[in-house]
């Protein structure tokens, strides 16, 4: 076991996919790891393997939509370990079951409940964790997980806009709470993942047209990113290397946001 991260408590939010790479990523360089998630089963499954493994790991069942719950939640890392350090905010999805898509398609529930379901879990838990850091004095490191799909959309295959917009609100957030809170030495940053091999992107690996166009879109990759790769990322923003960073966004995409690659179908409509 590595010490990159000796010492510290990580929250995490999720329990599959990203969240759960970068839980056991930390873990293994020495953090204890608090793992927040709607799914019982998954979170307590993600715990014992880290357990298993000789590394430190609680989990609480959390809706974090609801600001209570969140609050609990966060508070919870603190009375299990002592202490918060750093909090890797992963927990979203996709909105497209509410309706999430094209502008002119989109309906207003299908754009809150997009806006609910990857805005607010990242708030509240940004939020608690800030206000248990400064409570602490001792600084620490947000690490919010956006989308290269914020500012390198693709139309033809990646049309989801209320999906979009929120998360370039959490670059925007990241870079303002960054600034504001710099002198306290808390750390604010954000990691973009390209299109990543996680249970939420099923749908887009499934489908020919838009799996080929990702093997040529991220060619460092040769296709979906491993979950991985983020966490790696997400490890160097928490840890002490990352020390004089705050308020950037660093894109873990194989290449999207400087490659072009053709859409073979040609179509309009949306397939991921």
């Amino acid at each position: 076991m590595a010490d990159r991260l000796a010492g510290k408590v990580v929250v995490v939010t999720g329990s599959s996919g990203i969240a759960a790479a970068g839980a056991h990523r930390f873990a293994a360089e020495g953090a204890a790891v608090w793992v927040i998630a709607r799914d019982a089963a998954k979170g307590e499954a993600l715990v014992d393997g880290i357990r298993a493994h000789g590394g430190r790991a609680g989990f609480v069942a959390a809706d974090l939509r609801d600001e209570s719950a969140a609050i609990a939640a966060v508070a919870g890392a603190r009375a299990a370990f002592g202490r918060v350090d750093g909090l890797f905010a992963v927990a979203g999805g996709s909105g497209r079951r509410a309706g999430d898509g094209p502008l002119h398609t989109i309906p207003l529930e299908g754009w809150t409940e997009t806006l609910a379901l990857n805005g607010t879990p990242p708030f509240l838990a940004a939020r608690e964790v800030v206000r248990t850091l400064l409570e602490q004095g001792s600084g620490g490191s947000i690490v919010l997980v956006s989308s290269v799909l914020a500012t390198d959309p693709v139309p033809s295959l990646f049309a989801t806009h209320a999906y979009a917009a929120v998360k370039g609100a959490e670059d925007a957030l990241a870079r303002t709470a960054a600034a504001y809170y710099a002198p306290q030495g808390i750390r604010v940053n954000v990691v973009a993942p390209g299109l990543v091999d996680t249970p939420m992107s099923a749908r887009a690996q499934g489908d020919p047209v838009t799996s080929g166009y990702v093997v040529a879109k991220q060619p460092l990759a040769g296709g979906f990113l491993p979950a991985e790769s983020i966490a790696d990322a997400a490890l160097f923003l928490l840890s002490d290397e990352a020390r004089h960073i705050t308020g950037q966004r660093l894109a873990v995409d194989g290449g999207w946001s400087v490659t072009e690659a053709d859409v073979a179908s040609g179509g309009a409509g949306s397939r991921a």
